[in-house]
């Protein structure tokens, strides 16, 4: 049985750090555990990327929706899809949800909704949920650039819109909301109890 697991949360929350545990823990476990990320190391991705790190110029919302939506479409089938074929676990840091916090409000997201409706559900979705102030912090602390989403009343607008994300999908979806905000292992351990009751 193949599982799709991501983690979501604004910039900051933890959910690089916490894939790369999760990671550890399954391979060393024995299980096939393949880590990946949004944007992603496509040809798209490395796109995004750029643009958010300020190396092109402006690019308006509904652009930036477009690629998001390609660069996902074309990770599923370059990278997911064939992982999940081998008997992987796939853990992905972000997924359509990040989509729809970013970029998405009112009829927007429903649109962003519509962009992504090929996109493989997850089995399960675990948003970090930290303060936006904390999220600056820990990246002024870990020396981090800001990039285009980054400015704190943004990230503050961001954080409302995955609770919001998250209320509209949760009916359909798995998703598990934890206090990104605690240290390192209790979030890790958190994490880990979420994920144990969907493996097979």
């Amino acid at each position: 049985m193949s599982v799709l697991l991501v983690l979501e949360g604004i910039d900051g929350a933890g959910t690089t750090t916490q894939a790369a545990r999760l990671v550890a823990t399954l391979r060393a476990e024995g299980r096939a555990a393949h880590p990946t990320r949004e944007p992603s190391d496509g040809p798209i991705g490395r796109l995004l990327r750029e643009i958010l790190a300020g190396r092109h110029q402006p690019v308006d919302a509904t652009t930036m929706s477009l690629l998001f939506a390609a660069d996902r479409a074309d990770h599923v089938q370059r990278e997911v899809v064939p992982a999940l074929a081998r008997g992987a676990v796939v853990v992905s840091d972000r997924w359509y949800h990040s989509s729809l916090a970013y970029q998405g409000a009112g009829e927007d997201r429903a649109w962003i909704r519509t962009l992504n409706a090929r996109a493989r559900r997850p089995d399960l979705t675990l948003l970090l949920d930290i303060p936006a102030e904390l999220g600056a912090a820990r990246r002024a602390a870990a020396g981090r650039p800001d990039e285009l989403y980054d400015r704190l009343e943004m990230q503050r607008r961001v954080a409302a819109g995955y609770r919001e994300v998250v209320a509209e999908l949760a009916p359909a979806e798995r998703i598990a909301v934890l206090d990104g905000s605690r240290d390192l292992d209790a979030v890790a351990a958190d994490i880990l109890a979420h994920v144990r009751a969907v493996l097979p």
